[in-house]
């Protein structure tokens, strides 16, 4: 049993350790990691830290002893908004990450459609099949069905708005379109899924976790993103990470809702205790103040100049890895036009290739649907681009020749 000590150690002995400790982790800073971590140089990392550390101590549960706090979240909140086209009365909130924005999106569309009359038995969700998981463990924590719809069969990986209206029933509470998606990196036709909601009478959320904060500024940069936003009228609801492509200090994202009388059903209100009055705006008490004040700090330093500059060096990463990878006989999983990709190889398992780029040091991911190699890309891999591409030669050709596992030399220390 792991106890504490009974004396403290000193601080420069912990610390040392603590290092140690992390030598066994993914080296993202080497731009070998493509998940978990967006890496957008030393410089950023140190205004997410030293921004973190200024109000580390503070609460964004407490408003009034820490107005700072609540006038940054505003801000933050403004900006992204102004960058995602909310219209006028648009409003939302900070959370912890993507998985919470999800939450409480959900839990909002269900007491709006409650207030509406909605029938409370049978709620349900109707999703593509590409949607992230987050949408099950919120409807899981609320005991709420999920319908997930297959993508169209035409190679796309889009969501499918004909089969997601065929699914569509009375106890319907919200419909959902992933821009991107997460497996896939694509985008779907949310303005053909807002036409749907329209004529359904339903609440359409579009899961922007991975794109809100990138898909703006790729196209200020000439990237042709399709209407994905509160552009598409029927948008009631968004989620989009700071964390992510806003590269800021996890847990950071927020929720966005077109209205004040949509975001009036998401608050938790509560005066029938002993103790005084509260009301949270997420599913959290206790919110760092940190992973507020670094996402203004983060923001207001990058600015839109700043971003177009980091999302143009993503792009431009993709677009050399899709030339790589399709020289090397792989096929780009439908038409990504951002920072995430999945690309198969028709000959050899995708899953196989993955267990030996691994083994020569790079931590990406796969996806299964269909069996893919997935990347996540941040600036930091515009430096290492062309070791990604040698290194996944190799270990297609030691794949196909038998001699995976077999002693290789490390590119790097």
């Amino acid at each position: 049993m792991i106890t504490m000590p009974e004396k403290g150690r000193d601080w420069s002995d912990v610390r040392e350790e603590m290092i140690a400790r992390g030598g066994g982790d993914a080296q993202w800073r080497d731009g070998r990691t493509t998940v978990y971590v967006f890496n957008a140089g030393p410089e950023i990392s140190n205004i997410q830290h030293d921004a973190y550390g200024l109000y580390m101590a503070e609460n964004g549960l407490g408003p009034l002893a820490f107005p700072s706090l609540a006038q940054m979240e505003k801000e933050v909140i403004g900006m992204g908004l102004s960058l995602l086209h909310g219209p006028e009365g648009s409003t939302g909130a900070m959370t912890s990450g993507g998985t919470d924005s999800i939450t409480m999106a959900m839990k909002t569309a269900r007491d709006y459609a409650r207030s509406r009359g909605k029938p409370r038995e049978g709620q349900n969700v109707v999703l593509p099949q590409s949607a992230h998981l987050a949408f099950d463990k919120a409807a899981h924590l609320m005991d709420i069905e999920i319908r997930r719809v297959p993508l169209k069969t035409d190679g796309s990986y889009e969501a499918d708005p004909v089969a997601m209206g065929e699914a569509v029933d009375a106890a319907t509470i919200m419909m959902v379109g992933s821009a991107p998606n997460f497996p896939h990196g694509i985008i779907d036709p949310i303005a053909a899924l807002g036409q749907v909601a329209e004529q359904k009478d339903v609440w359409l959320h579009v899961d922007a976790c991975v794109g809100g904060y990138f898909a703006p500024f790729a196209r200020m940069n000439g990237v042709p993103v399709p209407e994905f936003d509160f552009e598409v009228p029927s948008v009631k609801s968004m989620s989009a990470d700071l964390h992510k492509y806003g590269y800021c200090a996890k847990g950071a994202s927020t929720v966005l809702f077109r209205s004040e009388e949509l975001y009036a059903h998401m608050p938790f209100d509560m005066a029938g205790w002993s103790g005084a009055p509260m009301k949270t705006p997420t599913l959290a008490g206790t919110r760092p103040g940190g992973a507020i004040s670094a996402a203004w700090g983060v923001m207001n330093t990058l600015g839109i100049e700043g971003y177009k500059r980091l999302q143009g060096q993503v792009c431009a990463t993709r677009e050399r890895i899709e030339e790589g990878v399709k020289r090397l006989g792989f096929d780009v999983v439908g038409n990504p036009m951002l920072g995430l990709m999945a690309f198969s190889h028709p000959d050899v398992h995708a899953f196989a290739i993955y267990g030996e780029i691994f083994r020569r040091g790079w931590f990406t991911s796969v996806t299964k649907e269909p069996p893919s190699l997935h990347l996540m890309l941040s600036p930091k891999h515009a430096d290492v681009a062309d070791a990604y591409l040698a290194d996944l030669d190799a270990s297609v050709k030691a794949v196909q020749a038998g001699t995976a596992g077999e002693k290789v030399e490390a590119r790097y220390s």
